[in-house]
């Protein structure tokens, strides 16, 4: 899951203004993620597609929303695969980055937590779902570079579209994958502390994120060429 670019405008925002967006960011997103997974659940009486379609259909709309809000004060990445392509990019430094995707871990464990108080679940939890086999860590590859690569070529020709095109595919991701498309390593970090419908065992969580990163590695390559602006002879 997420977001648009470092434009030159982000520059009028001091760093610790942009840590506090991506760490409230992304603790927003975990908190509709688990929240609606276990709302789902709750009311889907044992459906597991209803359940699936309620946390789906909250968690694109959230995007919409927080990519919108956050947008123009970090870029709202709230993903570390997200800020390693802006960073490989040069749209970043390296300490700008490091802090980022801390501040973005800390905020999804953060999010979690606050959905479990919502919904009285025990706040510390370990999640006992497997998600294993190479058909789900391909998923994630797969789910992931759809990704950057819809955030890619949106900053490239419709910057302003972002938000929605963002929170569109994660929608149909969810549906067209088999790991219901995590695409993102903070989210899987954080989700493995939820033994909810929406948690993922921690030994299920290397071979996502491995994924997740060959992923974006190879939608940002593509990407660099495929919509690189060239002159007409």
């Amino acid at each position: 899951m997420t977001s648009p670019s470092l434009e030159p405008p982000l520059q009028q925002f001091d760093l610790r203004r942009r840590l506090t967006a991506e760490a409230l960011g992304t603790a927003l997103l975990l908190a509709i993620v688990i929240g609606s997974g276990i709302m789902g659940d709750r009311l889907a009486g044992g459906n597991v597609a209803i359940a699936l379609l309620g946390n789906t259909l909250a968690t694109g709309a959230g995007l919409i929303v927080l990519i919108t809000m956050f947008g123009p004060l970090s870029g709202a990445h709230f993903n570390p695969a997200v800020t390693l392509v802006f960073a490989a990019r040069r749209e970043l430094n390296a300490p700008t980055a490091a802090a980022y995707i801390a501040v973005q871990i800390i905020g999804a464990v953060a999010g979690v937590w606050a959905a479990h108080l919502m919904f009285a679940e025990p706040v510390l939890q370990i999640s006992s779902k497997l998600r294993d086999g190479p058909a789900q860590a391909f998923s994630e590859g797969v789910a992931t570079f759809g990704l950057i690569a819809a955030i890619l070529g949106s900053i490239r020709f419709r910057p302003e579209a972002t938000p929605f095109v963002v929170g569109l595919y994660i929608t149909s991701a969810y549906w067209f994958t088999a790991s219901t498309s995590f695409a993102n390593p903070a989210v899987t970090i954080a989700r493995s502390l939820s033994n909810t419908f929406v948690g993922i065992a921690p030994s299920s969580a290397p071979a996502f994120i491995i994924a997740q990163l060959a992923g974006a590695a190879l939608a940002a390559l593509l990407s660099g060429w495929l919509f690189r602006q060239e002159r007409l002879a």
